[in-house]
């Protein structure tokens, strides 16, 4: 009984001693682990009250709403984009650059509706592949840069190029040391033992922001903020030696950074508001220049109808722009004729509205322009061919197109190709009606100046072709035929672009393409819940001409040069049509300075009008 009572009394010792050799082991083991997680970074993945955020790649395909897709479906991975790894999806807006003073300006800033903006990117590689500036261009840009010329587009290039030398170096490092000291204040404050400290924080705080609500520029900081600023550094530097909370110090710091990018977020946006508003909005000389001519056009008793018999003469070299802009549609004429060989050949139409009718007529009356014939017509005139009265015709002048491809490369970098396409808008397919007497016009956009002889225009045999244009292969129709109303069409077919374009009418007749066009933006407007998406306004003019334009030489045209700061002088010099397609029209402050001239140069200098309104200066 005793022998057995002994050995029931050890069994509850080795279980004793099991517990504590596992219980050691464990601790050991641990102890192992934990140097182990800090080092693999697990730990960044519990901030206190903040969940890790898990960044993932572009995806080849992104989605977006049925009725905006484009090129996105997964029968999209064959389209082959140049210097792309992969086929990737487009944003397409419209830059709205000429709208009139009477159209809705709600949606100035809003030009990527209905297409998402990816929110994160792959690591960008720190080497940075510049690319031009223009219409084909491959970018290794931070994701700052690339997030904003998707959303914002022309604005970004702008603001790159008028930045200036920091003026504020000081301003900005004080508000980064008070954006420190505001995130360990709240910490040191609560210990006891620090109560001088904290009060020489409080002081140090309140001081930069007295002194910073009253200095934007160094200029503007008192003369003895140096030692201010030594002071700060000071104080910082004694409360991060303090056994604070990291969490709570973490946890401020994010309250901070969030405040601070929603302000820079604020101030992009309202920046990129203001550039559109400016893009849109007329110059107050123009504005001046128009409201003059008006008064004086009622003033005058003249009959401004002269030279009509070259109107409907089929011989001449018939040319059509569509305009509000009296300077522009000026310099346009100006320009051509001055390079003409046989200025008395050229005859020419200027399609504007009601509002701008009467000072255009006074203007192209008092100024003339060698021997070329020059009609203004309103498109508001219930006697002009085609006016409907039931649904009376808005002038729309051609609308402009950012596109803009973005995909990562083999070295996980993002690489952005933008793209500006000037197209066709509604008014463009009343030319038929307008203009029944006429077989063959040359359509030109107000925003180009003619530097060559454009005559070798009419002796291009079009092969039965309807339109001559530049085309552009860096936009083909596959890339839009998630948002085409049909898969009849050749998926291959490049797009094409206005500012010079040959018109054969009587095909246009045969072809009936203007009723083509109508139905195509009914449909599109059906598929689009009852308004005609901007992608929708392109995808229709494209599938209107569908293998009925004659690709023009490219060098006919250089275009760009509202939007690319890059263009090379000798290019400039040689090419016969300069296009000054995008945000920065000539005519405008934001334009390109070194283009502007190229423009104004076509203007009178001694032109009354233009210097009672400033126009010259």
């Amino acid at each position: 009984m005793k022998a057995n009572a002994g050995f029931v009394s050890l069994l509850p010792s080795k279980r004793r001693w099991k517990c504590f050799i596992t219980a050691v082991l464990s601790l050991v083991f641990l102890s192992m682990l934990v140097p182990l997680f800090f080092l693999l970074g697990f730990h960044n993945g519990f901030q206190n009250g903040f969940a890790a955020e898990k960044l993932s790649p572009v995806p080849n395909h992104l989605s977006v709403p049925a009725q905006h897709k484009i090129a996105v479906t997964e029968n999209q991975s064959q389209v082959h984009i140049p210097e792309l790894e992969d086929s990737v999806p487009i944003q397409i807006f419209s830059n709205a650059a000429r709208l009139s003073r009477n159209d809705t300006e709600m949606d100035i800033l809003d030009e990527t509706a209905g297409f998402p903006t990816p929110t994160s990117f792959p690591e960008q590689n720190t080497k940075h592949h510049a690319g031009n500036m223009g219409s084909k261009k491959m970018v290794g840009a931070n994701e700052s840069e690339v997030l904003c010329e998707i959303k914002f587009g022309t604005y970004c290039l702008w603001r790159r190029e008028q930045q200036e030398e920091m003026d504020d170096y000081l301003v900005k490092k004080m508000k980064d040391l008070l954006f420190v000291a505001r995130a360990y204040y709240p910490s040191i404050v609560k210990l006891p033992r620090f109560d001088k400290l904290s009060q020489e924080m409080k002081q140090n705080i309140q001081e930069f922001e007295r002194i910073l609500s009253e200095a934007s520029t160094d200029k503007d900081l008192p003369t003895n903020n140096e030692s201010k600023i030594s002071m700060m550094e000071v104080t910082i530097s004694k409360a991060k030696s303090c056994p604070v909370d990291c969490n709570n110090v973490d946890k401020k710091f994010r309250q901070l950074v969030d405040l601070t990018e929603d302000e820079a977020n604020f101030h992009m946006k309202q920046s990129a508001f203001l550039y559109k508003l400016a893009v849109q909005t007329m110059p107050k000389s123009l504005h001046c220049l128009s409201m003059r001519l008006t008064v004086e056009y009622f003033r005058s008793s003249s009959n401004m109808d002269g030279q009509v018999q070259k109107f409907s003469d089929p011989n001449l070299h018939h040319y059509v722009i569509f305009s509000r802009n009296i300077l522009a549609s000026s310099v346009v004429i100006n320009s051509t004729v001055l390079h003409a060989r046989e200025s008395g050949k050229l005859v020419f139409y200027i399609l504007t509205d009601q509002e701008y009718y009467f000072a255009m007529k006074y203007w192209f009356f008092k100024n003339r322009y060698g021997e070329a014939a020059v009609q203004v017509l309103n498109i508001d005139d219930s006697t002009l061919p085609g006016f409907n009265d039931e649904e009376p015709s808005r002038l729309s002048l051609p609308e402009e197109f950012h596109i803009s491809f973005y995909g990562i490369d083999k070295l996980s970098t993002l690489q952005v190709r933008a793209h500006y396409l000037s197209m066709f808008s509604h008014s463009h397919y009343l030319l038929p009606t307008i203009f029944q007497s006429l077989e063959k016009v040359v359509v030109l956009d107000d925003d180009i100046v003619v530097q060559r002889d454009v005559s070798d225009l009419w002796n291009i045999d079009m092969s039965g072709k309807v339109m001559a244009a530049v085309q552009s292969c860096s936009v083909r129709m596959s890339h839009l035929q998630g948002n085409l109303p049909t898969r009849s069409f050749d998926g291959n077919s490049c797009a094409w672009t206005s500012g010079v374009n040959i018109i054969d009418l009587s095909r246009w007749r045969a072809l009936n393409l203007s009723e083509t066009y109508q139905r195509l933006t009914r449909e599109m407007e059906n598929k689009d819940g009852g308004s005609l998406s901007v992608t929708s306004k392109l995808s229709a003019s494209l599938l209107t001409f569908q293998g009925l334009v004659y690709p023009l030489d490219s060098k006919w045209m250089l275009s760009g040069l509202g939007h690319n700061y890059g263009v090379d002088s000798e290019s400039l010099q040689t090419a016969p049509v300069l296009h000054f397609d995008g945000g920065m029209k000539p005519w405008l402050e934001l334009g390109i300075p070194n283009y502007k001239k190229l423009w104004r140069r076509f203007l009178n200098p001694e032109n009354q009008f233009l210097n009672d309104c400033n126009v010259n200066q």
